[in-house]
């Protein structure tokens, strides 16, 4: 089986930088955690992202395991390319992402 490349979109960067600098002012070491989680399950989606579900339009969404975030991410079938969009808190409205996505 082919692998997915990755392409994180630095909003996305942003967003994790931004998430895990919160989390190390609540407790040191904790941002770290957070990255460390994310980054092992964004190179997961290189397997078969496939498997989750189109949340809305073509944003397909993974959470992240013992936070509570999700990560949004396009397939593009073209160029066998997964893109990272966004890292949005699973308490926040879901109209956020359709927000930060009009910007761009």
């Amino acid at each position: 089986m082919k692998k997915y490349l990755l392409k994180i979109n630095p909003e996305a960067l942003s967003d994790i930088r931004d998430i895990a600098n919160w989390y190390d002012e609540q407790k040191a070491g904790l941002g770290s955690r957070f990255q460390n989680t994310v980054i092992k399950q964004i190179d997961l989606l290189t397997e078969d992202p496939q498997i989750f579900a189109i949340r809305y339009k073509e944003i397909r969404c993974m959470l992240v395991k013992k936070f509570p975030y999700m990560i949004h991410f396009y397939i593009n079938y073209q160029t066998f390319t997964v893109e990272i969009l966004a890292v949005i808190s699973t308490n926040r409205n879901p109209k956020i992402w359709q927000e930060k996505s009009a910007k761009n």
